[in-house]
């Protein structure tokens, strides 16, 4: 099994640097392709209500013969579950669906803004942290200012925050911000969702014929190397066999920097505005 880096989290939980996203993976595809990336040696997955395939990211873990405190689960909490007890009813379904006594970290999806709710929805994640439903609590899609509110308002800081974050992307601003409060960043999209050449970035197609691997890895290992969590998504063996296939070389110094000078701010963005997710 390859051995795949970890990082402490600010709940002290160790969590590994490289998993499997279950985004858009089809809710009949889910066990299977699940069932692959654990037999690959992946241990990290990353799910969400919202993405419907609860139930076969489950079904692959029970029949996977993999002792659970070595298994790291993420889910999520959907836009429409912020208020009231509704974030108490969610975690309930999606540990039913997912046949677990708790996730080891569970994420408020999006802030919404335009609902104002999103605070109400962290301390709810807050306490069902606290009753042991999930080993640590975060956040995802959160901007600074939605960050500072949690900060000033609820006095609990999330241990990550899952954002949008590759090559043309890297929200420096967020991410600096959280790393000033031991907040990790998890990079969804890490690869860009394949809405660019992977080629074409700055340094890393020398890198990749400097190391022999391929332009997905060395934006990959960018990301570790960085500190970065990423879940890379695919159904395809070969790919999931490639993309764990990242810890055995380093990018130098030089390479990192050219990769860094890819970032095109908000116009490399390839997915939805936080501010506008509703």
């Amino acid at each position: 099994m390859t051995n795949v880096s970890t990082l402490t989290l600010n709940s002290g939980f160790e969590i590994p640097q490289l998993g499997y996203g279950v985004f858009k993976v089809p809710a009949e595809d889910a066990e299977r392709a699940v069932s692959d990336a654990l037999e690959i040696g992946y241990r990290h997955i990353d799910t969400a209500a919202i993405y419907g395939n609860e139930e076969g990211v489950g079904a692959a873990i029970a029949n996977s013969g993999i002792a659970r405190n070595e298994l790291f689960v993420t889910t999520k909490l959907w836009n429409d579950r912020h208020d009231g007890d509704e974030p108490d009813k969610a975690i309930d379904e999606s540990l039913t669906k997912l046949g677990l006594d708790y996730v080891d970290l569970y994420l408020v999806h999006w802030p919404t803004p335009a609902h104002d709710n999103y605070v109400h929805a962290w301390e709810k994640v807050v306490a069902i942290r606290d009753r042991g439903l999930t080993k640590s609590a975060g956040v995802s899609n959160h901007l600074v200012e939605y960050l500072e509110r949690l900060e000033n308002e609820v006095g609990v800081l999330p241990a990550v925050n899952q954002i949008e974050l590759h090559p043309y992307h890297q929200r420096r601003d967020i991410a600096e911000w959280c790393a000033a409060r031991d907040i990790k960043i998890e990079a969804w999209g890490p690869l860009g969702q394949g809405k660019y050449d992977l080629t074409e970035i700055p340094g890393v197609e020398a890198a990749a014929q400097r190391t022999g691997k391929s332009a997905a890895q060395v934006v990959l290992r960018w990301h570790l190397q960085k500190g970065n969590i990423v879940f890379p998504k695919s159904v395809r063996v070969e790919r999931l066999k490639e993309n764990i296939d990242v810890f055995d070389f380093e990018l130098t110094a030089a390479e990192m920097t050219t990769i860094d000078s890819a970032d095109k701010g908000e116009a490399g963005r390839v997915s939805a505005d936080p501010r506008e997710v509703n």
